[in-house]
C-alpha cells in the first residue's frame, strides 16, 4: 500500500493535486454533545452567563472549517464557496447533534473542514458551559456524506 503522504524517502509530504479535474464537492459531518439537564435548560432558556450558546457554536464552526489547513497539517488551504450549519436539540439525551456541511468547486474534497467545524463547534458549547457542567460528552463526530471527487460518494447507513 503506498501511503500518499509520503514521498520516496519516507518523509512528510503534501499530496499534489495539480493534475486532478475540478468538481463540485460537498460533505456534511456531525457530532453530540451530551450534557446534564442543567446545562440543557441553560442553552435552550439563553441564560447561559456566557450569552448565546448555539450562536456562537454556529460562528465557531464556520470559522473551524475555514481555518482547517491551520489545524490538519496535510489539509490544502480551500476556498469553500459555502459553510452552513444546522443544531438538532436532542432533549431525550439531553444534548444537541451539531451538523456542518462545507461546499466548493475544486481537486481536494472538503470533508476535513466538515469534520473540523463540527469539532470546533462542539468544543465552543463545551467551553461556554463549563462552569455549569465540567462532564459533558462530545462523541460521535462523523462523516454524514459526501460528493465528488475520484473516490465517488458516500452516504452513512446507520
Amino acid at each position: 500500500m503506498n501511503l500518499t503522504h509520503l514521498d520516496e524517502q519516507n518523509k512528510p509530504k503534501m499530496v499534489d493535486v495539480g493534475e486532478k479535474d475540478e468538481s463540485l464537492r460537498i460533505a456534511t459531518a456531525s457530532g453530540l454533545i451530551k450534557m446534564s439537564p442543567e446545562a440543557y435548560e441553560a442553552v435552550v432558556t439563553r441564560s447561559a452567563k456566557k450569552g448565546p450558546v448555539l450562536q456562537t457554536a454556529v460562528i465557531a464552526a464556520i470559522q473551524g472549517a475555514k481555518r482547517t489547513p491551520e489545524l490538519i497539517p496535510m489539509c490544502h488551504p480551500l476556498m469553500l464557496t459555502s459553510v452552513k450549519t444546522d443544531i438538532e436539540e436532542l432533549p431525550e439525551l439531553p444534548g444537541f447533534r451539531l451538523y456542518v456541511t462545507a461546499k466548493l468547486k475544486g481537486r481536494t474534497g472538503v470533508e476535513m473542514e466538515a469534520l473540523t467545524g463540527v469539532s470546533v463547534g462542539l468544543l465552543t458549547i463545551y467551553d461556554m458551559l463549563k462552569a455549569i457542567d465540567k462532564g459533558m460528552v462530545i462523541r460521535e463526530i462523523r462523516l454524514e456524506s459526501k460528493t465528488g471527487g475520484k473516490s465517488g460518494d458516500f452516504q452513512r447507513k446507520d
